[in-house]
């Protein structure tokens, strides 16, 4: 069996927060977000990493980040472009938006073919508890009857900002601990009262999510039949969805994997922390999370010179 390989989704430009997020440093020594992941990542087995971004930003990427991951691990490149794509498939007239995170691991299907993989954001601080599980859960899993998949759940008070809204994939997870089912709610906040809540979307109505509710913060690990299955799904999801919303309409990973399990043929064992997550969604974020990781670097649990 392959070893383990994380992919890192940051084809992202940060459109809300404004410039390049992921190389904004946070870090007592001007270590980035990527920087902690990494080094969370290695710690925990990984020794392959493959950043998923748009071309113009690899010689960022490999200032920023690249040169020092390759002390640890392996490090490729894939680029998430429109025109990569299923065959036959074609992106919007006038398109100019990603087309979702299910879509970047889609594009690393080559490099990362017959590997689990675990797959993150860029501008998610998870922390070491979350990789740690993550990579003994993969170096394990094995499919059966059903393919075998995991994701890391967070309590949803503990990953929002006081900024703005965030996106999170809203979870029921079953007795067994089993994803059972699982909503993508793209504006989610606190009010001043201290309810968790959801703003409307299209012809979904505002709800209330109670606390204690896991939420995907796209922590996800495979086997490795999600990549290849990721091809039919991109071709239903051009087919069914993306007519209705062409310019801006997005295959998102959570949406994927609920398909594989509401039709029977798959399971997502939910890893549960109790951890807070930190992350820069907007500017104004930026003093907290920096807070965070001096606090931490201060425990010991990250060297000041990571």
């Amino acid at each position: 069996m392959k070893k383990p390989v994380l992919l890192i989704m940051a084809a992202g430009m940060g459109s809300r927060y404004g410039g390049l997020k992921q190389i904004d440093p946070v870090g007592p020594a001007g270590q980035i977000i990527l920087d902690y992941s990494v080094y969370d990542a290695h710690r925990a087995g990984f020794e392959r990493v493959v950043f998923i971004i748009r071309p113009e930003l690899q010689e960022a990427f490999e200032q920023a980040i690249g040169r020092k991951a390759r002390r640890l691990m392996q490090v490729d490149y894939v680029y998430q472009t429109l025109d990569r794509l299923p065959a036959g498939l074609c992106a919007p007239e006038g398109r100019e938006k990603p087309l979702g995170t299910a879509h970047a691991v889609w594009c690393a299907r080559e490099l990362a073919e017959g590997c689990p993989v675990a797959v993150i954001n860029a501008d998610d601080f998870y922390g070491a508890d979350a990789f740690r599980q993550m990579y003994r859960y993969l170096a394990a899993a094995q499919d059966d009857s059903k393919y075998r998949y995991c994701m890391v759940g967070y309590q949803v008070e503990n990953t929002l900002t006081e900024n703005g809204t965030v996106s999170r994939g809203v979870c029921t997870v079953d007795e067994a601990g089993l994803l059972d089912h699982i909503i993508e709610r793209t504006a989610i906040s606190r009010t001043a009262d201290g309810r968790i809540v959801y703003a409307a979307d299209g012809e979904v109505p505002a709800g209330e999510i109670p606390a204690g509710t896991p939420v995907s913060l796209n922590l996800w690990g495979f086997t490795p039949s999600f990549l290849p299955s990721l091809e039919d799904g991109l071709r239903r999801f051009f087919a069914e969805q993306l007519p209705h919303n062409p310019l801006k309409g997005e295959y998102y990973l959570p949406f994927a994997v609920d398909e594989l399990i509401r039709a029977g043929r798959a399971t997502a064992q939910v890893l549960t922390t109790t951890a807070r997550w930190f992350g820069v969604t907007y500017r104004e974020d930026k003093p907290a999370v920096c807070a965070a990781i001096a606090e931490m670097t201060a425990r010991g649990e990250y060297p000041a010179d990571l």
